[in-house]
C-alpha cells in the first residue's frame, strides 16, 4: 500500500474520537536498515541499502531516503545501485534484528497481553482492556512509540481501528513514525477512497483485472455487486474483497504458542540456473509441508522462501497470510510469488527451501474472514487418506509426474525447525 517511501504520510490529530479503535497494528519503520543506523548515525540522512554487494545479490531492505530513488526489498542489488549510485551497503546482522525485536515485544506486553507477533517488526495489540489502566488507545499508542524510541532508538508506526486489517493499513499510511486513528463511523470514508490494490491480499493480478473491469478505488469496488465480483475473481476471492471493502473483518487478536516453524528444503551438488525445476521443487516442498502441518494439526500465517546462491549468500523472502493455512497450493502460491520477483533477472541456485511459520492449532485459530483455499483443501485431504492407506508417491501434482532429472550428487537433508526472522518490509 502506498510508496512506502513516507511520501502519502498522514497522521491523526488530538481531536479524533478514538474509543472504537481499541486494535492496534504497530510497525517498526525500515527495521532492518534503522537497526543498522543505530551503529552508523553519521548515515541517517543519506541513502541506506542492507545487503550483500556481490553482482547477484538483492537488497534486504533499505531506509525511506533509498526508497525515494525506486529502491524496494527483494530488488536486485545491481539494479538498486544503478537507481541509487550513492547508496552505502551495509551487511544484515540477524541476530541484532532478534534481538532488537525481543526488545520491541516486550515493550507491548507491558500494556496488554493480548499481542499477536506478525513477524520479527509487527504486531496486533488488543487494548480495549487496557484503557483503565494506561488511557485512550491513542494515548497508549503514543505512550508505546515514546517507550520504543527512549528504549531501543527506533521508530514505529501505529494504525487504531475497529477491525485489524483496518488497523494494519492505518499504520501502513501513518509511516514513518506516525500514528493514524480510524473510529469506526470512518471506516468507510478512510476506506474508500484508497486504490483496491491496498486491499490486504489483492496481488499484482487480481488488481489488474479488477481496474481493467474499471474498479479503481475501493469504493468502487464495494459499490459492485456481489455476484459480479465472484464472476470476475471467483467466488471465495470475491466474497473476501467485498466484506473487506465494507470494513468488515471479525477477527480478534489471537495469542499463538512460542513461535516454531514446519519446513523442507533441498541442496543441490550443482548450481541449478533452470526456473521450471526450482518451480517444480517448490510445488513438491509446498504440499510436503502442508501435509506435515495437517498431520500435526498446525496452520501457519507466514510462507517463506529460502534461497542459497551460487556464492553462498542466503536470502529469505516472506509472505504473510491474511488467513493461517495448511493447504500446499495457497504456500506454493505465495513462495511462488517471492521467487518470481528473485528468478526476474536470473539465478544460480545452490539450495532452495519453504517453510510455515506462526504456527497456531489448526481447530484453534479463530474465527475466518474467508476460505479461499476451500476446494484444494478437501483435494489435499484425500490425498493425505491414500498417502495414509497407500503410502507416499500414491498421488501427487500433475506437474510433478514428469520426472525431473536430478544432476548427480544432489543430496536432500531430512526437514526441520527454524525460527529465522522475515525480511523487512517496512
Amino acid at each position: 500500500m502506498g510508496r512506502q517511501d513516507g511520501s502519502d504520510r498522514t497522521v491523526s490529530n488530538d481531536a479524533v474520537d478514538d474509543s472504537t479503535a481499541t486494535l492496534l497494528h504497530i510497525d517498526l519503520d525500515a527495521f532492518f536498515a534503522s537497526v543498522e543506523l543505530l551503529d552508523h548515525p553519521e548515515l541517517v540522512d543519506r541513502p541506506v541499502i542492507v545487503g550483500h554487494r556481490s553482482g547477484r545479490s538483492v537488497v534486504t531492505a533499505a531506509n525511506y531516503v533509498a526508497r525515494r530513488y525506486g529502491v524496494n526489498s527483494a530488488m536486485p542489488m545491481a539494479l538498486a545501485l544503478r537507481r541509487c549510485p550513492a547508496a552505502v551497503v551495509l551487511e544484515p546482522h540477524m541476530s541484532r534484528y532478534k534481538e532488537y525485536s525481543g526488545r520491541v515485544m516486550r515493550i507491548f506486553g507491558d500494556f496488554t497481553p493480548l499481542v499477536e507477533q506478525l513477524g520479527i517488526d509487527e504486531a496486533f495489540l488488543d487494548v480495549a482492556g487496557a484503557r483503565r489502566l494506561h488511557g485512550s488507545p491513542a494515548e497508549i499508542g503514543a505512550q508505546i512509540r515514546a517507550r520504543v524510541v527512549a528504549e531501543t532508538g527506533l521508530t514505529c508506526s501505529v494504525g487504531a481501528a475497529s477491525t485489524k486489517f483496518v488497523a494494519k493499513m492505518a499504520s501502513g499510511r501513518a509511516k514513518p513514525n506516525g500514528l493514524l486513528v480510524v473510529p469506526a463511523d470512518e471506516t468507510l470514508a478512510f476506506l474508500h477512497p484508497l486504490p483496491v490494490g491496498a486491499l490486504w491480499g489483492v496481488g499484482a493480478t487480481t488488481q489488474q483485472t479488477l481496474v481493467g473491469q474499471g474498479l479503481r478505488t475501493i469504493g468502487d469496488l464495494a459499490a459492485t455487486p456481489l455476484a459480479v465480483l465472484q464472476k470476475s475473481v471467483g467466488e471465495a476471492s470475491g466474497r473476501k474483497l467485498y466484506e473487506l471493502a465494507w470494513g468488515r473483518d471479525p477477527r480478534v487478536v489471537t495469542v499463538e504458542r512460542e513461535e516454531k516453524s514446519v519446513g523442507h528444503e533441498i541442496t543441490f551438488e550443482h548450481d541449478v540456473t533452470d526456473v521450471a525445476r526450482l518451480r517444480s521443487e517448490l510445488l513438491r516442498q509446498s504440499d510436503a509441508v502442508a501435509a506435515r502441518l495437517r498431520r500435526a494439526g498446525l496452520v501457519g500465517r507466514c510462507v517463506v522462501l529460502k534461497l542459497r546462491y551460487a556464492d553462498f549468500s542466503t536470502v529469505t523472502r516472506s509472505r504473510t497470510l491474511a488467513e493461517p493455512t495448511d493447504v500446499g497450493r495457497r504456500i506454493y502460491e505465495e513462495a511462488a510469488a517471492s521467487f518470481g520477483v528473485l528468478a526476474a533477472r536470473g539465478i544460480r541456485v545452490r539450495l532452495i527451501g519453504v517453510r510455515v511459520e506462526q504456527l497456531s492449532d489448526g481447530d484453534g485459530a479463530g474465527v475466518a474472514l474467508w476460505d479461499p483455499d476451500d476446494d484444494w483443501r478437501g483435494a489435499e485431504r484425500a490425498v493425505d487418506t491414500l498417502t495414509a492407506r497407500f503410502g507416499r508417491g500414491t498421488v501427487r501434482p500433475a506437474s510433478l509426474l514428469e520426472p525431473i532429472a536430478r544432476e548427480p550428487g544432489t543430496r536432500e537433508p531430512a526437514p526441520r525447525t527454524s525460527d529465522q526472522p522475515k525480511p523487512d518490509r517496512g
